[in-house]
């Protein structure tokens, strides 16, 4: 497939897609539902309160775990217990599982601990840990949630881009593939020609300082895109001779050594400084921005964008070799069914053989309307479940 080719290919079923994501999102819907309920079940306060004691009793615990089990440092085993018992005593009675938190603080006031006696204390400690998960639950549920939201969002604007693709290939599908084409053509070929051949002898005869104030210049013109000039590069031609010569002729001074460009340039370091570090833009200084590209756009578009080529190509055109056939060009959509011309060239650059059974058969047609279907459902989908 060229690059100018509508790419509208199928590319499977969009309404099975859509299910999919539905369910999805559906199932994680479900989700957070239930765990809003569980931890509901307790209440948000009472939840909170468990999971700062049990968080701090962890933090102790893997702080002095390792020290204080076996023969570990007595000071440090009873600095442990101390603490240990501090949190139990700073703890609310009223705080569910309470008497979990005690029986853990009697488990650890021993004269000595093991990996046994550990594990007792963690499977004692397995009713607050379950409670304490129903937040984590619920916060992991609304990572769910909204990551299948965010690819139902993804998809629809998938869709919206592939609606595009096809209602633009049925337009292509719908012109007249044996209109007289080139009666656009012709006019913007010639155009392109004479400004191509003006802009290179310009380039090859006007001084490299009248180049770049002219690329520069052209900043005010957006439908004439000219790369800016490096600043480097624009201060070493405005300021110094060399800058009077022509752009081909700074080229060649850059592939001279320091020795040979003495006999030339008064600053051989600053020629190389400005000019050798931007040879690729000075090389790639061409006519591209002054042509009307083919397919050519859209009437509106191509008004305004030959309004300002005129301004820009009559800068550094000296004669009318080229701006007569710029407003032949400019007067196409006035002069002829440009709008029917266009469709016709569009579809014959655009519509590769695929493209055009495809059209044939009705099957761009279904995807259309397949993916319109899709879109709706999706969108639906959103709807009922809204961002938390």
């Amino acid at each position: 497939m060229s690059a100018n080719t509508v790419d509208a290919t199928d590319n499977g079923d969009p309404r099975s897609r859509a299910d999919s994501l539905v369910a999805d999102l559906d199932a994680a819907a479900e989700d957070i539902e239930r765990a809003r309920e569980r931890v509901a079940e307790i209440g948000e306060a009472e939840l909170d309160a468990l999971a700062d004691g049990y968080e701090e009793l962890t933090t102790l615990f893997d702080r002095y775990e390792e020290e204080v089990t076996g023969d570990g440092d007595f000071q440090t085993f009873i600095q442990f217990q101390g603490q240990i018992a501090d949190l139990t005593e700073r703890l609310d009675e009223d705080l569910r599982h309470y008497e979990v938190f005690e029986e853990v603080d009697d488990l650890l006031q021993q004269r000595r601990l093991t990996e046994s006696d550990w594990e007792r204390v963690r499977s004692t400690l397995a009713p607050i840990r379950a409670d304490v998960e129903r937040v984590e639950e619920r916060e992991s549920a609304r990572e769910r949630y909204a990551d299948a939201r965010f690819a139902v969002e993804r998809e629809i604007d998938a869709l919206a881009e592939r609606i595009d693709d096809l209602e633009r290939l049925e337009r292509l599908g719908d012109a007249d593939l044996d209109a007289p084409t080139e009666r656009l053509r012709e006019p913007i070929e010639a155009y392109n020609d004479a400004a191509t051949d003006a802009f290179q002898s310009f380039l090859g005869e006007a001084s490299a300082r009248e180049v770049v104030r002219f690329v520069d210049a052209t900043e005010a013109f957006p439908l004439v895109p000219f790369r800016t000039p490096p600043s480097d590069l624009r201060e070493f031609v405005t300021t110094r001779e060399v800058g009077t010569e022509p752009v081909g002729q700074l080229l060649e001074y850059a592939d001279y050594s320091r020795s040979k460009l003495d006999h030339y340039v008064d600053d051989p370091d600053a020629l190389k400084r400005a000019v050798a570090t931007q040879k690729t833009y000075l090389q790639r200084l061409d006519p591209d921005p002054l042509t009307v590209d083919w397919p050519p756009p859209a009437p509106r578009t191509l008004w305004f964008r030959t309004r300002e080529l005129t301004s820009v190509v009559a800068r550094f055109v000296d004669d009318e070799s080229v701006l007569p056939s710029l407003r032949e060009v400019r007067d196409l959509p006035r002069e002829t069914e440009y709008e029917r011309l266009r469709d016709s060239a569009q579809a014959r650059e655009r519509l590769g053989k695929r493209q055009r059974e495809r059209l044939a058969s009705g099957a761009v047609s279904d995807d259309l309307d397949a993916c319109r279907a899709a879109r709706s459902r999706l969108e639906d989908a959103l709807e009922a479940h809204p961002s938390l």
